[in-house]
């Protein structure tokens, strides 16, 4: 067959790069960066090169499964949907509708159907129990967002082609790609920080591979990010540096952010911090003198027990030095499809949703919507009134992702209806009773709704599907509009619940003079996700209007311009970018403030006996989905324990050897890797690795499992103000082990 060219962006992590697919009929020959794509420019990390081997990967399953006699079979689309039906509705005519409950992963936002469709199988639900990744990764910045912004996807990115000083905190983008910051190509944007003459400061205790980019590598003890900050702004206003410019005018409380951290000085929390007071005193001069200065922080600032604080504390340094909303400071991107923050009225806002209902058994309260993932297995495995006995796992493997492993796992195995949309049967969906497998990638449309709200400039790319459906495949939208027809029941079709979520997706878009039928009809004959991707984007604010600017920007405009469309450099938003009550940026959130004597206690009560852990991560995986492709886990073993020479010493240990790392929730073992990378007293594990047990049909993963620093986590164990888990900084007991003693083989790989 004669080969062809397609064009897409690969929607494998958040870096949103563009491809260019060289193909053979449905067999990738070549796969490389596109040099012509508006964002990216040719850049392609290790995990886009496999786009082609994800999708013929031989364990995505292409038929349903079921549970039939305690195996998962293959079953027709009818069989499958008519099952997950009948036990979806057994729960809720025995429990109410409020003992199912849905959980989404992370892999829904690189999908567009399954993003824009979710919402219809919860609205068939009936019940408000969501548990999502959010919880175990970002609740604490989406939080901040609300209460400083008023939306929680009103998110201030570093300006990166711009900014001459960045610091970067608990994030480490070169191995990542980047995260609520869209930007392909981190690694050359970092350079190109220094090569402008421009500082580039890393604050991580690791010595991770965006460190040794870095002019300088500060280091301060794990999880003590929210002290150090807190110190810098207490030296902004001791010495006289808060210069808020421009943003004096829509920006109030700031007095009382002074009072509220008066007492947290670089010198009083030194020893906390392990950070010496004049060293902070310093970086907090330069980046306050410099033109336009940045901090951007990630996991490693949100998944640790005062991420709340330590978010807040990012945006309060870059609005006391004035350098929120102005070039190379951190900015609000605009994006095509539209954001809570281009709709309705400039300024004015409703505050945000938050502590409407709770969790049954702790009480924790709900943000935006949803439970904290933490508190998953415990709703499940707790008997009483409201027991949680039915769930949806939408693209979401909460085994391997949420804290106590082990408990989740025994929880979903003791479900009444686990159906799960999702091509594998991974750690968690071999617990199913119905397996709903999506298309692969290749045979789905892309356009990256979430990530283009945080990429660092303002951009569109649509990428149409490469290959065509296999006979009897559907799309990730019609299988959600299916589900729930499924669970309505009453005659309710595909078609009626596609029609009746277009016709709502319509009504947010009218404008005077219109209605909804019209703006139907402007879009027909499209349908699915392309027929509400068209109404975004023809309503937003870079949109024809619906034919009221000609000139304007519409999905068909998108699908004539492949390698997508520059809508230019980030500009400022504010005041406009607000939905507050007040229509001003209240520096001083009391839900904030008031976990400031917790932070307090712990400078002085925390025991720092024994050893610290904290993830990581590595360029070719991608949390717990990315394990199963053969050329991205070849090379040296990556799930291993690293050390520091000196704590190795003391417990005996060699780069080989196998260990046991311990905590109240679980024991795992591994592999010891002794670096200079870690100091004296932390080690790291990377999340998302196991795939070993049994049921699970991953043959790529099995063979090279890894260990998961998840399991160790304590689900007991919050940041107070969001519910997000706590994944850094555990404490952790180590262990050396004989070889008889190890739970599975060593890998013989040799480390180097």
């Amino acid at each position: 067959m004669t080969a062809r060219t397609a064009i897409r962006t690969c929607p494998l992590c958040e870096a949103t790069c563009g491809l260019v697919l060289t193909m053979d009929g449905d067999r990738v020959l070549r796969t490389a960066g596109d040099e012509h794509d508006v964002f990216s420019m040719g850049f392609m990390c290790p995990k886009g090169a496999t786009l082609g081997e994800l999708h013929h990967d031989p364990d995505w399953h292409r038929r349903p499964l079921i549970r039939h006699r305690g195996r998962l079979v293959p079953a027709s689309w009818d069989e499958a949907f008519e099952l997950a039906g009948h036990l979806v509705r057994g729960v809720i005519e025995r429990g109410g509708p409020t003992a199912m409950a849905a959980y989404f992963g992370n892999p829904i936002s690189h999908n567009l159907g399954g993003l824009l469709y979710a919402p219809v199988y919860l609205k068939a639900l009936g019940s408000p129990r969501l548990f999502t990744a959010s919880s175990l990764d970002q609740r604490p910045k989406d939080l901040v967002n609300a209460l400083l912004y008023g939306d929680r996807f009103t998110l201030a990115v570093p300006d990166l082609d711009r900014t001459d000083f960045l610091v970067v905190i608990g994030a480490n983008p070169v191995e990542s790609n980047g995260s609520l910051a869209t930007a392909p190509g981190w690694p050359r944007r970092l350079r190109a920080i220094r090569e402008r003459g421009g500082r580039l400061v890393v604050v991580d205790p690791v010595r991770t591979r965006t460190a040794e980019l870095a002019d300088e590598h500060v280091r301060p003890r794990v999880a003590s990010d929210a002290a150090l900050l807190a110190s810098m702004v207490t030296v902004l206003f001791d010495e006289g540096l808060v210069r808020l410019g421009r943003l004096g005018e829509f920006v109030t409380g700031v007095e009382n952010v002074r009072r509220a951290l008066a007492d947290l000085t670089p010198e009083r929390v030194a020893d906390f911090t392990g950070v010496p007071a004049a060293s902070v005193r310093d970086l907090t001069r330069r980046f306050a003198a410099a033109e336009r200065s940045c901090v951007y922080g990630r996991i490693g600032t949100t998944a640790t027990e005062f991420g709340t604080v330590t978010s807040w504390l990012v945006d309060v340094l870059n609005i006391l030095t004035g350098n929120l909303d102005r070039e190379g400071g951190a900015m609000f991107p605009l994006p095509a499809c539209g954001s809570p923050n281009t709709r309705g009225r400039p300024r004015l806002g409703p505050p945000p949703r938050l502590d409407r209902f709770a969790s049954r058994v702790r009480g924790l309260p709900e943000r935006f919507g949803e439970l904290p993932t933490s508190c998953l297995a415990e709703e499940i495995d707790t008997p009483g009134e409201g027991q949680l006995r039915g769930l949806l796992l939408i693209s979401g493997n909460p085994v391997v992702s949420a804290p106590n492993s082990e408990r989740t796992a025994r929880a979903l195995a003791s479900l009444d209806a686990l159906v799960a949309v999702d091509p594998y049967v991974n750690d968690s969906t071999r617990f199913a009773h119905v397996v709903l497998p999506p298309p692969g990638p290749l045979q789905r449309s892309h356009y990256d709704v979430h990530f283009t709200t945080w990429a660092v400039r303002n951009v569109a790319n649509y990428s149409p599907a490469v290959l065509d459906l296999d006979p009897g495949q559907l799309q990730e939208w019609q299988i959600m509009c299916r589900l729930a027809a499924a669970v309505e029941g009453r005659g309710a079709s595909e078609a009626d619940i596609d029609r009746r979520h277009a016709e709502a997706t319509a009504r947010a878009a009218v404008s005077a003079g219109q209605t909804v039928d019209d703006l139907l009809a402007a879009v027909a004959p499209r349908v699915g996700p392309e027929r509400l991707l068209d109404l975004m984007i023809r309503s937003g604010p870079y949109g024809d209007a619906f034919g009221g600017r000609p000139d304007g920007l519409t999905l068909a405009a998108l699908e004539a311009q492949p390698h997508g469309v520059d809508l230019g450099p980030l500009r400022p938003r504010l005041p406009e970018v607000l939905r507050t009550p007040t229509g001003t940026v209240a520096l001083d959130p009391p839900l904030v403030v008031d976990d400031l004597p917790r932070l307090r206690a712990a400078l002085t009560s925390r025991a720092r006996e024994g050893l610290v852990l904290v993830g990581r991560r590595h360029v070719r995986s991608n949390n717990s989905w990315m394990g199963n492709v053969p050329s991205l886990m070849t090379g040296r073993p990556r799930a291993t324990l690293w050390l520091s020479p000196a704590d190795a010493a003391r417990l005996g240990v060699h780069t080989g050897d196998a260990v046991a790392v311990a905590t109240r929730v679980s024991t795992v073992h591994a592999s010891a890797e002794v670096t200079e990378r870690v100091p004296a007293g932390v080690v790291s594990l990377p999340h998302g690795w196991l795939h070993d047990p049994d049921g699970v049909r991953l043959a790529t993963a099995r063979v090279r499992p890894g260990v998961n620093s998840n399991r160790l986590a304590d689900e007991l164990v919050l940041d107070v103000p969001s519910g997000n888990a706590v994944l850094n900084g555990l404490q952790v007991q180590v262990t050396a082990l004989r070889a008889d003693e190890h739970e599975q083989p060593i890998n013989p790989l040799t480390l180097m």
